[in-house]
Parts: structure tokens; sequence; C-alpha cells
């Protein structure tokens, strides 16, 4: 099995960067597993921030809901990031498919992988409860999607103020 790493934090936090430099630190050329759907302006202006950091000698794999797919094709190419796990998990909430079992076989994806897979992810619970059913149901979803992965990972790491942690 390939090494498994969850990078997860709050927005801002400096997490995608941090992975970022992790990716390109191991040997292969890195593969972006990009889950972001550029439906609005301000959505396109955050990916372009995000190509313009990264820089060039990535290969971009955009992939807003097959995530299981996008890892199991790009196995063997290089090191992945996947970024990020919280916005696979509203497209797939949006969309009115059915999570759970996209997140069970996810884990189950990660445990085949033989080359290193980083995945980012928001912890969304660290604030106040919010005041309507879908955010709860999103918030709960997250937290459990991020206690899987987190349980299936060989490292976690919770980045703070563009400081990383190591909790696992």
């Amino acid at each position: 099995m390939g090494q498994v790493i969850l990078v997860t934090g709050g927005a801002r936090s400096g997490k995608s960067r941090h992975a970022e430099a992790r990716v390109r630190a191991l040997p292969g050329q890195p593969v972006y597993i990009a889950t972001a759907r550029a439906d609005d302006d301000e959505m396109r202006a955050r990916i372009a921030h995000h190509i313009d950091r990264r820089g060039s000698g990535w290969i971009t794999v955009e992939e807003p809901f097959d995530l299981i797919g996008a890892l199991d094709r790009s196995d063997g190419q290089g090191p992945r990031l996947v970024d990020c796990l919280t916005l696979w998990l509203s497209n797939l909430m949006f969309d009115d498919r059915a999570w759970e079992p996209e997140a069970e076989a996810l884990v189950a994806a990660l445990a085949r992988q033989a080359s290193p897979v980083i995945l980012v992810s928001n912890e969304v619970g660290m604030g106040i409860v919010p005041a309507n059913a879908l955010a709860r149901a999103f918030r709960d979803a997250q937290g459990w999607l991020n206690q899987r992965v987190a349980e299936a990972a060989d490292e976690v790491e919770f980045v703070v103020s563009g400081l990383p942690l190591k909790v696992k």
C-alpha cells in the first residue's frame, strides 16, 4: 500500500499549500486531483489562484464526483494530491448522491493504492451549530468522512495559521 496522508484544518489555514509542498517532496511527477467545480466567477478565481501557486510540472485531473476512479486511474503515475474532500462531499450531497457508500468506497480505494496519496479536507465542525438542517447534515457528514479517512491514513496533520501539527 502507498502512503496515505490526511491534511486537515480550517478555511485559509494553509493546508493546500502545505500539502502541495509534501507532494512535491516525494519522488515522481505530482498528480493534482481537483474536486472543485468552476460554477461561478469566484470559484474560477480560486481555482486560478491554486493553479498559479502550484506552478507547472503537475498532471491535473479534474474530477468533482468520481474520486475513486481518479485515484485508481492515476495510481502509478506519481504521488497524488486530492484537493479537496470537502468540495467532493459537497458535490455529492448537492447532487443528491448517496455520499455514505462513496465515502466507504474511498476508504477501500485508499487501501489499494500503490502510489502515495495526500488528501486535503476542512474541519467544519469547530464553530457554532449551523442554523439549518442542510448545513448541519453537511457538517456531520464532513466530520464522519474526516474520521474515516484519518483512521485509514498513515499520517494526519492539522494545519493552523500555516503551521502543520502532526496528529497521527
